[in-house]
């Protein structure tokens, strides 16, 4: 008895010291993005803020653990184990490699996905209306057909439109499908190239050159990642390159129209936070962000052998000149 008694004693004890050293109301929100690039960070950073501003402070009264995949599926799945160990009150899975290994592995906790663009094609969720089991998100899926017209007005002669994406990664497939599907309702030509990993967007983006008058690129992680592969190639062949995400015209793009992935991250921490107030993930509906922004690159075009019109660069939000 007496020593039952002893047992009970210590172990609250210990359990009053992990109290003490995490905070005794302290909430755990664990973090995971497939890999780092500028518009992946800025969805930390946007989600972090957020969090913050609605009273979720990091070593205050929230833990925030933080871990990148480096663009490793194997890292990926290492990671959606540890952080499923943890017994976090919400896992936040930036990207859909991400988001697919965390869904995958944590069956019981709240998950909300981020810079997914085909949530319902990953399998992520049954419907964008209602996404059922533990898991919702933000989507941030490209209006294509928008992008096409920015190409087209750049660009009216091209006719074979070049990209380089990932086939092993679910979005990038999603949308180089609806590409070709678009670019052949406007009897124009996609050409495909392929790289499964980052040291190969240099091979797969030469592989364009004399096949396509313009190069598009999506969101495709492991692309963005390399994106500068891209860009040399555009610059010594004199390929325009267009972008799905602004922070690539930084980079060295010609243009491109789209949200403020920083914005997307502030989406994503105001849905965590209605999950840590109670809300239930099954039941909110996966969101999408709505307002575009053009970025232009004059000196990139110059680069690439074209010149953007000046209406063109007046309507732009922010003009980049990336001189070298």
């Amino acid at each position: 008895m007496a020593n039952r008694f002893l047992r009970t004693l210590l172990g609250t004890a210990l359990l009053a010291l992990a109290a003490t050293a995490y905070g005794g109301d302290q909430r755990v929100i664990a973090i995971t993005q497939i890999v780092e690039h500028p518009a992946l960070d800025a969805v930390y950073q946007g989600a972090r803020d957020q969090l913050e501003e609605q009273g979720y402070k990091d070593g205050d009264n929230v833990r925030i653990m933080h871990e990148s995949a480096q663009g490793n599926s194997a890292i990926a799945s290492q990671i959606a184990r540890k952080f499923v160990g943890e017994g976090p009150d919400v896992i936040v899975a930036i990207a859909t490699p991400s988001a697919q290994t965390m869904a995958a592995a944590a069956r019981n906790t709240p998950v909300v996905f981020s810079a997914v663009t085909d949530p319902v094609g990953a399998k992520l969720v049954k419907s964008l209306e209602a996404p059922g089991a533990n898991i919702t998100g933000v989507t941030d899926m490209l209006p294509i057909e928008r992008h096409l017209d920015l190409l087209e007005r750049v660009v009216p002669d091209a006719k074979r439109i070049g990209t380089v994406y990932n086939p092993g990664e679910a979005n990038a497939v999603a949308l180089v499908e609806l590409l070709e599907e678009r670019l052949e309702a406007r009897d124009m030509e996609l050409v495909k190239a392929a790289a499964t990993k980052t040291s190969e967007v240099l091979g797969a983006a030469r592989s364009l050159v004399d096949k396509a008058d313009a190069i598009y690129l999506t969101t495709d992680n492991t692309v963005i990642s390399a994106v500068e592969a891209v860009i040399s190639v555009g610059e010594r062949a004199k390929i325009p390159v267009f972008a799905a995400d602004t922070a690539t015209v930084n980079r060295g793009a010609v243009a491109a129209l789209g949200f403020d992935y920083y914005d997307l991250g502030r989406q994503t921490g105001g849905m965590v936070t209605r999950i840590l107030e109670g809300a239930d993930p099954g039941e909110m509906d996966v969101e999408s962000v709505d307002t575009l922004d053009l970025f232009v690159n004059p000196a990139a075009a110059e680069r690439m052998g074209i010149t953007l019109s000046d209406d063109l660069i007046s309507e732009a939000k922010e003009v980049v000149n990336s001189d070298k």
